[in-house]
């Protein structure tokens, strides 16, 4: 695969996990630029209308309305706790709380005080949804506002735990096939995911003084963060993002067999997820690993012929 015939056909913006907002495996939308931070954090019609935008599976008309609804809530949460955590004017910190006391109302079968949560409320009651994995995912954004380097690859895979294994979780809840080996493979494919959408912004993130790359990888290619500044990757940077997603497609490899478990909707859904990482992964690939003069955005094209051979191989 080359890079020009990757760019053949409609090109998508990042094919994203939904809690992967801080760079989001990505997403099919792009934030508005436009719109005010503020107004993104708190306007609850703004925040799920992008998570409508950037998430796979909610896209999909063949789900059912209701499945489609709660689907929502659960990315409409992660939306929202991403966009504190990156966007939010004032203390974030303290905001992040407040949505982690709200989650803990809703846990008490009360009212939370954010409308935007009403709806995860409903969804918590109908699929007798524990709080851990909603406070993972708000306990990611507190570590954002502190961590913003990691030492090596399991401080990074530690991370992922907090930051993109709980909506697995939460997705296979609503699709009643929550069992232990599920949830295994499935924070396989959310780590992958996850990993995917860092390589993807690497630059973007920089921006923020975030950088994912794990520091022993980085001096072993001898890669400095100066060398991330650069317009386009010089030819260690490139090895080093080409390593790394080998272990990214490495997890989403691992978790494949996931699919074959599933059936009907659940199994659409998450063959969804699978099929936009490794297109994404084939993006980077295609671009040659320079994730610095570009975010590197798979085809719908190449979006199809992935999910068409996850379907069809079960994984």
């Amino acid at each position: 695969m080359t890079g020009d015939s990757e760019q053949r056909g409609r090109p998508l913006a990042r094919i994203a996990h939904p809690a992967a907002g801080r760079g989001s495996v990505t997403a099919l939308a792009d934030r508005p630029a436009h719109e005010p931070a503020d107004r993104r954090v708190d306007d609850p019609e703004a925040v799920l209308s992008k998570a409508a935008h950037e998430n796979f599976p909610v896209a999909l008309r063949v789900l059912p309305r209701a499945v489609r609804r709660h689907l929502m809530a659960i990315y409409g949460f992660a939306r929202l706790v991403d966009d504190i955590g990156d966007l939010a004017p004032g203390d974030r910190m303290a905001q992040l709380d407040a949505v982690d006391e709200d989650v803990d109302r809703i846990a008490r079968g009360q009212t939370p005080e954010r409308p935007l949560l009403a709806e995860l409320a409903g969804t918590v009651r109908a699929f007798d949804i524990p709080p851990e994995p909603l406070r993972r995912l708000v306990q990611a954004n507190r570590q954002d506002q502190t961590v913003h380097r990691y030492g090596d690859f399991e401080e990074l895979r530690d991370y992922c735990v907090l930051s993109a294994n709980p909506v697995g979780h939460l997705v296979l809840y609503v699709f009643a096939a929550v069992t232990p080996e599920r949830l295994e493979l499935s924070d396989a494919i959310c780590t992958g995911l996850q990993l995917v959408e860092h390589w993807q912004d690497v630059a973007e993130d920089l921006q923020r003084d975030r950088v994912y790359l794990p520091k022993d990888d980085m001096d072993r290619f001898g890669v400095a963060e100066l060398d991330l500044l650069a317009p386009t990757a010089a030819e260690p940077v490139r090895r080093l993002i080409a390593f790394e997603l080998d272990r990214a497609r490495g997890l989403l490899d691992q978790g494949a067999p996931l699919i074959a478990t599933l059936h009907g909707c659940a199994r659409l859904s998450v063959a969804g997820f699978l099929a936009g990482g490794r297109a994404a992964v084939a993006a980077i690939a295609a671009a040659e690993y320079d994730v610095l003069s570009q975010t590197p955005k798979p085809t719908r094209r190449r979006l199809a012929r992935e999910l068409s051979f996850v379907l069809l191989r079960k994984g």
